[in-house]
């Protein structure tokens, strides 16, 4: 009965675990999401800005 017990109760915080890890990737990737379109956002129109080595 005392395995039963701890199969179950490992089992349970193996799924806490996965659940938890879970969250957390959809958290990142909700973020890394919104900083890319933040950084599409504020990209300028044109590379009229940027240094070359053709300017040089």
């Amino acid at each position: 009965m005392a395995d039963n017990y701890l199969e179950k109760r490992y089992d349970e915080y193996l799924e806490r675990k996965a659940a938890a890890e879970k969250a957390k990737r959809k958290a990142w990737k909700k973020r890394m999401d919104a900083y890319r379109k933040r950084l599409s956002g504020a990209a300028p129109a044109d590379n009229t800005t940027t240094n070359t080595k053709k300017d040089i």
